[in-house]
């Protein structure tokens, strides 16, 4: 059974990330603090040795955009932008969902390097595994 967890209980979530499996970290946001706490839950379930996929969505999608003007978070002074150049740095799959592109009237070759348009059936077979933790943003 698939669980979505919110923001108070990821601390729980990563605590058991190291035997986990996965984490699917899907980010629709368009607040750069939710978009942050996602990308750093992201970075941190890696350097656990999960495996991370990420999807963004809506508003989330534009911080894979090249030359995005985005906020600095505290209390590093990054961009979500370079938070998401870390997780796929790092070893994370990181898509743009497949109603982005189409609807924002941007093209893949926009997307960062890292960055691809996902697809649906791809998205819903890996979300039914066993063993995959999801977190919503």
């Amino acid at each position: 059974m698939k669980k979505l967890i919110t923001l108070g209980a990821a601390a729980l979530l990563l605590s058991g990330v190291a035997q986990a499996q996965e984490l699917f970290v899907n980010i629709h946001s368009g607040n750069a603090m939710a978009q942050g706490a996602g990308l750093v839950l992201a970075g941190q379930a890696l350097e656990q040795k999960a495996s991370v996929r990420v999807l963004l969505c809506d508003k989330a999608g534009d911080i894979a955009v090249v030359g995005q003007e985005l906020p600095k978070l505290k209390p590093r002074d990054v961009t979500t932008q370079q938070m998401l150049q870390g997780v796929i740095k790092a070893g994370a799959k990181v898509e743009v969902c497949a109603l982005y592109l189409p609807n924002t009237g941007r093209k893949p070759t926009d997307l960062m390097d890292g960055v691809t348009p996902a697809k649906p059936a791809d998205v819903a077979a890996h979300l039914l595994k066993p063993g995959v933790n999801t977190l919503a943003f």
